[in-house]
């Protein structure tokens, strides 16, 4: 099997919800958003979904992989050397990004989820660690299976999104007919986000994902919950 070949396999087991992360239990604030009547079918879900690709928190971590990718390299190679430090540091800002508890867990829930499992397949770290989050690991698994940073990029915001689109279908609710169709009509938007954020600085990004922020701080106090975030 040629390169690009294996590397599209790769990418598929990545975002599979067969992955070992949990991801499924997570809503990112989807479940306040529908519960207060801000989302209520496809129409306002597209909207907010489409404005998260464009100016929330999920595009700073998929800029951010290209710089992670490159300092767990640094890191793999000379382990004494700068690429831990340079790693934890963009590690820690992206998750100060995410102004929830409830989030901060979630990334490094998912982030450790996924590092064990590397791990276990033959990718460790140095010194084994896994206390690191989402992007960092997503980045980590990227490397281990040499990923292009595009197709990289793309697959981190597709989990993102089919995960989203998962959570509303079971919330909203929406048909799964439905979310197909969101899933293909997004699918352009979350091509040129992909390209757009490909080499880009997250430091020198913005998000201004005020509402995702206030819904993922609200969801602690829901009387009735049926996702962790």
């Amino acid at each position: 099997m040629s390169g690009p070949q294996l590397q599209l396999l790769h990418l598929l087991q990545l975002v599979s919800p067969a992955l070992p992360v949990g991801a499924f239990s997570y809503s990112e604030g989807l479940e306040v958003l529908v519960q207060q009547g801000g989302i209520t079918g496809p129409v306002p879900l597209k909207a907010w979904l489409g404005a998260e690709l464009e100016r929330g928190a999920v595009a700073l971590e998929a800029a951010a992989l290209g710089p992670l990718g490159l300092a767990l390299a640094a890191w793999q190679a000379d382990p004494r050397g700068t690429g831990e430090a340079q790693l934890r540091d963009l590690d820690g800002w992206l998750l100060a990004q995410r102004e929830a508890p409830e989030l901060r867990a979630q990334q490094r829930q998912m982030g450790r989820s996924l590092l064990q499992l590397l791990a276990e397949l033959g990718w460790p770290l140095p010194g084994g660690v896994c206390d690191l989050g989402w992007p960092a690991a997503w980045a980590w698994a990227g490397h281990c299976l040499e990923l292009p940073q595009l197709a990289l990029l793309e697959g981190y915001l597709y989990g993102w999104l089919a995960n989203q689109l998962s959570a509303a279908v079971r919330l909203v609710p929406l048909g799964a007919t439905t979310g197909q169709r969101l899933q293909l009509e997004l699918a352009p938007v979350l091509r040129r986000r992909a390209e757009q954020l490909l080499g880009a600085d997250p430091r020198q990004l913005w998000s201004g994902a005020v509402g995702a922020g206030l819904a993922q701080l609200q969801h602690g106090s829901l009387y009735s919950r049926l996702f962790r975030s």
